[in-house]
């Protein structure tokens, strides 16, 4: 005898509401919240009474001590969990190059000169304020130079409505330039046991990997190499982040497989499958490790706004990110073919610049590693960087606000002078049948 209630039907409602949670974590602006709160839970956790506690469950170490992976849980968020949200960013990156709207060198240029710009002018005002120290100051001229797109792209998710996705594109490319950069000079100026042979051994899996993922969707093929590829760029003292932007750079965007051949994995389909875990796990859990800044009492933070450290980090990435960003997005524009998407204007390029001086991590990363040999200015850095990365966000999300409000009353107008044209027909019609019934009676009366 069958059963009364089949077993698809009792597993269609876990299904759905499974469902349902995806599609919620695939949405930017849900993700926002998620890292909101998992900011928000790091720093009262940290300036809590049980402040200590906090540090040592992000001490906690775990993993493969003779493969040097016995790491902590803040250092596993940091380089492996982040590795997810980098990978979805090389395909994203990798769409619009080839098949979005970066695919125009007229307009990839803009983003690109920007990363440039927003790069050299925070170092320069952080040199110009600390020129005169001596104190070993000028180590840190690379803190306010990097943008956490961790933080600012769900900062941009939770404000737009209305804002053209160019915005997005243009952030997002302004990011992962910087943060290429950033790691860049990060290799150069602040490693010291750089490995240059796993950094090169790195590349072999990397284009295994490529020519699998060409051939194959086989999960057993395709992660253990990622997996090589994110353990040598880690074991050559480069940020191992950067592994996951060079993954997700490999994968095909479209599918140009004949019929009898393999399907490939492919770039979309594969980000949108990966969104949930990244957004709803990956991103919320490194905030959590990485905001928690104890703040101090008032002593600490007397001085740190005496520290010119401090004031150049802030300033950097408040003002010379912006000055930066917009500045060579405009110089770029006016000297070379490059031009600025037509659903964009100067101002909203303001907007990003502000939105690039969220500093955060690779901030926090590049001060660490500056003052490794003075823990007294730790303090200062971890606040300063905070609050200029509040403070940019805050007022990026005042602009943004404002140009939101502006699009959508755009749009509004649009949409109503499109009602408005569409109508006129009908009322024409209308029109022409009331003249013809009236011409038909006329008629009747002559007759």
């Amino acid at each position: 005898m069958p059963p009364l209630i089949s077993r698809s039907l009792l597993d269609r409602k876990p299904r759905a509401a499974f469902q349902r949670l995806t599609d919620l974590l695939r949405s930017e602006a849900i993700s926002g919240v998620l890292l909101l709160v998992a900011t928000s839970a790091a720093v009262i956790w940290a300036n809590s009474p049980w402040s200590d506690s906090y540090h040592q469950f992000g001490d906690t170490t775990f993993g493969p001590a003779n493969l040097h992976l016995d790491l902590s849980l803040a250092h596993w968020a940091a380089d492996g969990l982040l590795a997810i949200f980098f990978f979805m960013i090389g395909l994203e990156l990798k769409h619009e190059f080839l098949a979005g709207d970066l695919r125009n060198p007229r307009r990839a240029a803009l983003p690109v000169a920007a990363a440039l710009g927003g790069m050299v002018a925070p170092a320069a005002i952080y040199i110009i304020l600390n020129a005169g120290n001596t104190d070993g100051a000028l180590a840190g001229w690379a803190i306010p130079t990097a943008t956490d797109i961790a933080f600012a792209l769900p900062v941009l998710a939770a404000i737009s409505t209305h804002l053209p996705h160019a915005l997005r594109i243009f952030l997002l490319t302004l990011a992962v330039v910087d943060d290429l950069l950033a790691v860049t000079v990060i290799a150069v100026f602040y490693t010291d046991k750089l490995k240059l042979v796993a950094l090169v051994a790195a590349v072999i899996p990397l284009i295994l990997f490529a020519v699998a993922a060409r051939r194959t969707t086989s999960i057993w093929i395709l992660l253990p190499l990622a997996a090589l590829v994110w353990y040598l760029v880690h074991e050559s003292g480069v940020h191992a982040t950067i592994a996951g932007v060079l993954l997700g750079l490999t994968l095909p965007v479209h599918n140009n497989t004949k019929a009898g051949q393999r399907a490939s994995l492919q770039a979309k389909p594969l980000e949108h499958q990966l969104r949930p875990l990244s957004a709803g796990l990956a991103v919320p859990l490194f905030a959590f490790f990485t905001a928690g800044v104890t703040v101090g009492g008032s002593d600490g933070l007397a001085d740190t706004v005496r520290d010119p450290v401090a004031i150049g980090i802030v300033t950097g990435l408040i003002f010379g990110k912006t000055l930066g960003i917009t500045g060579a997005a405009a110089l770029t524009a006016a000297l070379t073919p490059a031009e600025l998407d037509r659903s964009m204007k100067w101002v909203d390029v303001i907007g990003i610049g502000l939105l690039g001086g969220i500093g955060f991590t690779i901030s926090l990363l590049i001060g660490e590693i500056a003052f490794a040999d003075n823990p007294a200015r730790e303090q200062h850095i971890k606040l300063a960087v905070l609050a200029g990365s509040l403070t940019a966000a805050l007022f990026a999300g005042i602009l943004l606000t404002m140009r939101n409000r502006a699009y959508r009353t755009k749009a509004r107008i649009r949409s109503e002078s499109v009602a408005r044209c569409e109508d006129r027909p009908r009322l024409g019609m209308h029109k022409l049948s009331d003249q013809r019934r009236r011409g038909e009676t006329d008629g009747e009366r002559v007759r």
